[in-house]
């Protein structure tokens, strides 16, 4: 697979990424964010509420919203501004984009190539580790487009 132009905006990202690990350090609080800010601030229910111009009710409700995983982006926006804080939104890779994209082209040139190597080892024409990882790179050179990596996934 040759270096793409996706190549270099991927490894930009990447970067942005490795300032945000541990992502572990981002996971709200029990009863989530809005409710923890609000009690730190000293705030009521009710006062928020009259930020938010909603009623205290509607605050519990969107507490609760918020800590069972089901707020809407637009109402968590609208308890932040309320708060004078700012929702921050982003999608972490569990590992680098360019190692995901490294590993699924393995993966696919392995199953593509699983039938050539049990033939060879039938012939006791079988290759070496070393070989074989060659044999992997040459066909993601190829053979692989980065469009295509995730066709079947």
């Amino acid at each position: 697979m040759n270096i793409t132009k996706k190549a270099i905006p991927r490894q930009r990202l990447d970067q942005r990424f490795s300032s945000m690990k541990p992502e572990t350090r981002y996971h709200p609080p029990p009863k989530g964010w809005i409710r923890a800010i609000r009690d730190a601030l000293g705030m009521s229910g009710a006062q928020l509420g009259r930020r938010m111009s909603v009623k205290a009710q509607s605050v519990s409700d969107i507490e609760k919203s918020e800590a069972s995983g089901t707020i809407q982006l637009k109402t968590l926006r609208s308890a932040a501004e309320a708060l004078d804080c700012v929702v921050v939104y982003a999608l972490v890779p569990k590992s680098s984009l360019e190692d995901m994209v490294q590993e699924r082209s393995r993966e696919i040139a392995r199953k593509e190539l699983v039938r050539i190597a049990h033939t060879m080892d039938l012939e006791a024409q079988g290759l070496s580790r070393e070989q074989r990882e060659e044999q992997i790179e040459t066909y993601i050179r190829d053979h692989l487009r980065e469009r295509d990596l995730w066709e079947n996934a």
